[in-house]
């Protein structure tokens, strides 16, 4: 029987580089398929030109035994394939139903059968088990319920083979098992699933096969019950990598950031409600909760990107309630931002001007009135040889650079001011296990030094990897303050859940 999907011989160049160097992958009917890489490995590009969005230089492409080749995902889509982005395509100020029909609607004569449309939506939630409520507005949903209205739109228009792109991102702990259920289901049904992802437990859980892809070339074929996370790592990055950061005990100093009783508003609605936090030199406190509940809209305050309503902020023992964002920086605050490219970049601007920003005003990168051209390109290759930035020269603008990389460049600039205060919000998203290794140790490393480190992140197990502490957000609150010691994955996932009779 043919696979459900092959890909036979993929080459994708862009100019010199080669993203993709002769691909082979094929997905069986009625299995999960793990695609795993380092950032710049090439599955990006791949899944791209499996969808449609790009056309393949060189390779062939096969659905059930017929090649195909597709102008666009219009055309993907009508031959049986659906993907579900990490960014989810919603019109946020329509239904449920009306997404998941949107193009497909089924009609009475000239008119939407909105009855018709909320039938079937209803029909293939309760055969997937995707819990939605068909006239719930999106923009009102969670997280993890938008997810769902993005698979039901897929299996709405019979996709046979769905493309996962880092689907738990975002997601809690019980989201993250409603989800693998629904892909249990999937392929019992005999549809085939293609999960992109870094993270290796979830491979390991839900997967039946696993495909790893090293600079633009399969480096190995695994059957996921016979591997090991060990034995991926060492395929993704040609080494072992730690399993979890070593995090020693250490004494704390000071309280180096302080917020006490921080209220945000916007919207007409309260986002943040009497906050309290405290980060000690040589501690990093992490933030965990669902995306939504006030931890973006807390750290914009924090670091001068949102006014409040009422409350204080501390930067290293001085008073920056009322301080713009260069003055906190000149305090001693460092922020790596959730938004890399339309808060952390210039994406237009080249990387030597990237990394050369906050630097800018003050030697060796100023002479006199104006920038060294020489020190800020010099600068610029050290920091890129020392985070292992991906590209071509200091010049590249880094709207060209994949996101892992784009991410790269905000960490170097930031962790290279070496301030007292570091607030780092999901510092290693779309980050392969090898650089997010590399990450974790400079968080740490920070923390040896001394400095304290607010670390934001949705992904749960980072949190507890490397804080002190865990503050849980819901609603908008800060509900729980934990010790490093009672902060299990249970606990969290159930407070971050809102769930009463959690012990916080």
């Amino acid at each position: 029987m043919a696979p459900a999907l092959q890909a036979s011989g993929i080459v994708k160049r862009y100019g010199p580089l080669l993203a993709n160097d002769g691909i082979d992958l094929d997905v069986a009917r009625g299995e999960v398929h793990a695609v795993m890489g380092e950032n710049g490995a090439g599955k990006s590009t791949l899944m791209s030109i499996l969808y449609g969005m790009q056309a393949p230089d060189g390779g062939t492409i096969r659905l059930d035994g017929v090649a195909v080749r597709f102008r666009s995902p219009a055309e993907a889509i009508a031959h049986g394939l659906g993907m579900v982005h990490q960014a989810f395509k919603l019109f946020s100020s329509l239904t449920v139903w009306e997404n998941i029909v949107y193009g497909r609607e089924p009609r009475r004569g000239p008119f939407i059968d909105g009855a018709a449309a909320r039938r079937a939506a209803v029909a293939l939630a309760e055969r997937y088990g995707l819990a939605v409520d068909p006239g719930a507005l999106v923009a009102r949903l969670s997280v993890g319920v938008r997810q769902r209205v993005e698979i039901l739109k897929a299996l709405y228009r019979e996709a046979r083979v769905l493309i996962l792109d880092e689907p738990t991102a975002v997601l809690t702990p019980p989201e993250r098992d409603v989800l693998f259920a629904v892909l249990r289901r999937l392929v019992v049904d005999g549809r085939s699933v293609i999960f992109v992802t870094h993270k290796l437990d979830e491979v390991l859980a839900i997967s039946d096969r696993v495909t790893v892809l090293r600079a633009g070339r399969v480096a190995a074929r695994m059957t996921t019950r016979e591997t090991s996370a060990r034995e991926i790592v060492r395929a993704m990055t040609g080494r072992v990598v730690a399993d979890r950061p070593d995090r020693v005990s250490m004494p704390q100093g000071a309280a180096l950031l302080h917020a006490e009783a921080i209220t945000v508003r916007g919207d007409g609605r309260v986002l943040v409600a009497d906050a309290n936090l405290s980060v000690n030199g040589g501690e990093v406190v992490g933030i965990a909760g669902v995306a939504g509940n006030g931890q973006t809209e807390l750290v914009e305050a924090l670091v001068g990107l949102r006014a409040v309503a009422s409350g204080r902020v501390q930067v290293n023992g001085r008073d920056v309630t009322q301080s713009d964002v260069a003055a906190r920086r000149e305090a001693g605050l460092a922020y790596i931002p959730e938004d890399r490219a339309a808060v952390g970049t210039a994406p237009t601007a080249s990387a030597a001007d990237n990394l050369a920003m906050g630097f800018h005003r003050r030697p060796p990168l100023r002479r006199g009135w104006k920038l060294d051209g020489t020190a800020v390109r010099d600068w610029a290759r050290r920091l890129i040889a020392r985070f292992d930035i991906r590209i071509g020269s200091e010049r590249t603008p880094v709207a060209t650079l994949s996101g892992g990389n784009m991410q790269k460049v905000v960490l170097a600039r930031e962790l290279s001011h070496a301030a007292p205060v570091l607030i780092a919000e999901q510092p290693t998203r779309g980050l392969d296990v090898g650089a997010a290794e590399f990450v974790h140790g400079e968080l740490l490393a920070e923390r040896a030094r001394g400095r304290a480190v607010l670390l934001v992140s949705a992904e749960l197990s980072e949190v507890m990897a490397l804080s002190d502490r865990v503050l849980v957000m819901f609603g908008g609150r800060i509900i729980a303050d934990l010790p490093a010691a009672q902060a299990d994955e249970e606990r969290l996932g159930l407070l971050m859940a809102g769930r009463p009779g959690v012990a916080a």
